[in-house]
């Protein structure tokens, strides 16, 4: 909890800061309320606001409980760091903060702070309404899965909106939509909890959340949550669209694919289970842009390192195949199991 983790933005990079209880370097001298101001309005203890890398709109719909919570567990339980932290790579002018209270202003909302999850009667309601607590605030999910707006801001911030969830892009890789998850709830529980499941393996940016945080949730809040985002269950939220695409090379790829790819995904693509993913009905190879897939290939990627599972490593081809070669890689694998193979 020191700081220094790198957020790219388009304006420049910004570093977080030392959230440790260290009286100098870090939090130790905020107040619950000064901690409570940061984390629901984004706004620091000595009044300056905060950039919204940091996810206050999300954080704002917290209960008071939570919020508590969370005040006594750094202030307890954090061990103090005197790390000091790093200034910020944003051009002086642009690195302004008072316009960001006029954005606050329009668009972090917390009239919806109250947790109603154990109000209903019906178990549909009280697994509904926690897994909607969970994602739309504390998880704040829609930082990375929900598309932004000219000023950075989500375009969504919660089920009521119809772009909440559907997929954005974030460091190259692809976030794909959430609302259209065609899996059971025990699959996607176990995906968040280990990062791979029978067909189905987690990489980029999300393998760093299964690792750092979602293997950590209750098997309560997991199934609350897998309830909440299998309820969109909107069939024709991911269809594909082959606007921009590579243009389909199937010959070449096929081949390539038989050599580099074949030994571990198979010649039907279906991986192997709990090891190697299926490329049938994998989000990354039905994504409506093909920059996750590129990645893998181009990088290479890992599975989530998690309490009593074992990462599982693919290799990078950057280095052994063209960039026509990868390509037509990619389109040969979205063209055979991606949604657009009969287009």
């Amino acid at each position: 909890m020191a700081g220094g983790k790198k957020f790219s933005t388009p304006v420049g990079d910004i570093y977080a800061t030392n959230i440790t209880p260290d009286k100098t370097a870090g939090i130790g001298n905020y107040s619950y309320e000064d901690f409570e101001k940061a984390v629901r309005q984004g706004i620091a203890k000595d009044g300056h606001a905060l950039y919204p890398a940091m996810p206050y709109p999300s954080y704002a719909r917290m209960t008071d409980k939570d919020i508590h919570d969370l005040y006594d567990y750094f202030m307890n339980e954090i061990p103090p760091s005197a790390q000091k932290n790093k200034d910020n790579d944003i051009p002086w002018l642009l690195s302004a903060r008072w316009p960001l209270h006029i954005w606050n202003w329009l668009y972090v909302d917390d009239t919806q702070s109250v947790n109603n999850a154990n109000k209903p009667d019906e178990q549909h309601n009280v697994l509904l309404s926690r897994g909607a607590y969970l994602v739309e605030g504390p998880g704040h999910c829609g930082a990375c899965h929900t598309p932004r707006g000219v000023t950075m801001q989500e375009k969504g911030y919660d089920a009521s909106s119809d772009v909440y969830l559907s997929g954005a892009m974030i460091d190259g890789w692809n976030a794909p939509s959430l609302r259209n998850i065609s899996m059971s709830r025990e699959e996607l529980k176990g995906l968040l909890r280990t990062g791979k499941s029978q067909h189905d393996a987690l990489s980029g940016p999300m393998s760093e959340v299964v690792t750092q945080s979602t293997q950590y949730m209750t098997d309560g809040d997991l199934e609350a949550i897998s309830y909440y985002l299998l309820n969109f269950n909107h069939p024709d939220a991911g269809a594909v669209s082959t606007s921009g695409a590579i243009t389909y090379s199937p010959k070449d790829g096929k081949t390539l694919y038989s050599m580099y790819c074949s030994t571990c995904h198979g010649d039907d693509g279906k991986g192997k289970d709990f090891t190697v993913p299926s490329l049938v009905n994998n989000s990354i190879v039905t994504a409506k842009d093909p920059a996750s897939l590129l990645s893998v290939i181009n990088d290479g990627t890992q599975t989530p390192q998690t309490q009593g599972n074992i990462s599982f490593k693919m290799p990078a081809y950057k280095q052994v195949m063209s960039e026509e070669e990868r390509n037509n890689v990619v389109n040969y694998v979205r063209g055979t199991w991606g949604k657009q193979a009969d287009k």
